[in-house]
């Protein structure tokens, strides 16, 4: 059936699953694909391969379970280079025994992989703070359609002049090349964590947004969470809450705590549960996992990235919106990075397609540059991933041509049936 095929993208199945063991396998497959006219699309833990829309063509399932090894790593110059299929829970356990780490900040860290999550763009809460996966990826391998393997970058950490092509692929989807091999420049784990969540009432909530800004250390991240309670913690009976987090020094952590709490006593928020340590990002962990969570068959969700001063804004309208339909609404607005994430339900998967077209139309309005995160095949396949398309779209089109002329690379997965 295809709903329990792993490999199933919307109502498509490929012909064949391949697992090369390496870099160069990948390469000769994807020739090998070229010259035989099939539709190659890789797999790494599938945690965000919602993420797009079902391709034109699908013959070839490329898993790359398979290439999960550390192939270098040295933590005095902080450096790391990580085969495309490790899992980012793996990655993380290696860095954590000399006490560094990457904010991957992804969902589903035990299955979600390297290559998967570099590919699709990911940004998670955290980027604001130390960086996205895109600005410490220092060298990469990718295998291109002409069998060969391009190598950007390196291991060292430097200024260099000229276009990094390793940013090229972070974001593409697998549609220029099957990234194997990525390098990262790490970073020092912080001496403290801390996570604070307390409840944000109607009454206090402008208060207390508008207080936060006003913090004297800033928060390494801070979102607003209203349902998703399937994964994201909750104070008592409260619908929406403030998820708050600090990393750093301990006594600057102690102090960006007491702000806090100043702040919200203030404002009348009388209760704030604090987690520490692995807790903290344990309950971090479970809010991004939150990001993909669907509720049976009959939700879907979508992420808008815009400007930080407006992201409560298209929050509340995206309510409204949902609302309207007597739609079940779920929603996160990430006050560090402008990212709003949206899920949408209706009582049935048969009462969410008969009214998704509507609000798909409606909340893209509301919320530019909308796409498709997470939900059911059968309701995915009714919006396109992507909205419309951009005005660089003939841009992408002749990259897209120039690094895949045969379209062999998940053909109409990305932006524009590209």
């Amino acid at each position: 059936m295809i709903a329990s095929n792993p490999f199933a993208l919307g109502t498509r199945l490929p012909a064949r699953v391949e697992e090369p063991a390496d870099g160069q396998q990948v390469a000769a497959l994807l020739a090998a694909a070229a010259e035989a006219g099939w539709g190659v699309v890789a797999f790494g833990g599938s945690t965000l391969q919602s993420i797009g829309n079902p391709p034109r063509r699908y013959d070839v399932a490329l898993s790359l379970r398979r290439l999960d090894r550390v192939l270098q790593y040295d933590p005095r110059d902080l450096t790391i280079g990580l085969e495309a299929g490790i899992t980012l829970e793996s990655a993380a356990r290696t860095l954590g025994q000399a006490r560094q780490f990457i904010p991957f900040d992804a969902p589903l860290p035990r299955r979600a992989t390297v290559g998967g999550t570099l590919a699709a763009g990911w940004g998670g809460p955290r980027r604001t703070t130390y960086g996205g996966l895109r600005d410490l990826l220092i060298g990469s391998t990718v295998a291109l359609t002409d069998g060969s393997l391009a190598t950007a970058g390196g291991m060292v950490v430097k200024n260099v002049t000229g276009y990094d092509m390793s940013k090229l692929y972070v974001g593409s989807l697998g549609t220029l090349g099957i990234i194997v091999r990525a390098n990262f420049k790490a970073l020092p784990q912080p001496a403290a964590r801390r996570l604070a969540v307390a409840p944000l009432g109607d009454e206090v909530r402008e208060r207390a947004l508008a207080g936060l800004a006003q913090l004297r250390i800033e928060p390494t991240a801070a979102l607003v969470v209203d349902g998703f309670f399937e994964r994201a913690p909750r104070v008592r009976e409260e619908d929406v809450r403030l998820v708050i987090l600090f990393e750093g020094s301990e006594a600057a952590v102690d102090r960006a705590t007491r702000d806090l709490r100043s702040v919200l006593g203030k404002c009348g928020v009388a209760e704030t549960l604090l987690f520490d340590g692995g807790a903290a990002a344990t309950v971090l962990q479970d809010t991004i996992d939150a990001y993909v969570e669907p509720i049976d068959n009959r939700s879907i969700t979508y992420r808008s990235t815009g400007p930080v001063s407006t992201v409560w804004e298209r929050a509340l309208t995206a309510r409204a919106i949902v609302l309207s339909f007597e739609t079940r609404y779920d929603f996160i607005a990430d006050i560090r990075t402008g990212d709003a994430i949206v899920r949408i339900a209706g009582k049935t998967a048969t009462r969410t397609s008969e009214r998704l077209i509507e609000i798909d139309a409606q909340l893209r309005a509301a919320l530019p540059g909308a796409t498709v995160l997470a939900g059911d095949p059968r309701l995915r396949a009714q919006v396109d991933a992507w909205g419309a398309a951009p005005s660089t779209l003939p841009t992408l089109q002749a990259i897209k041509e120039r690094f895949d002329p045969s379209a062999t690379l998940a053909p109409g997965r990305f932006v524009g049936g590209i």
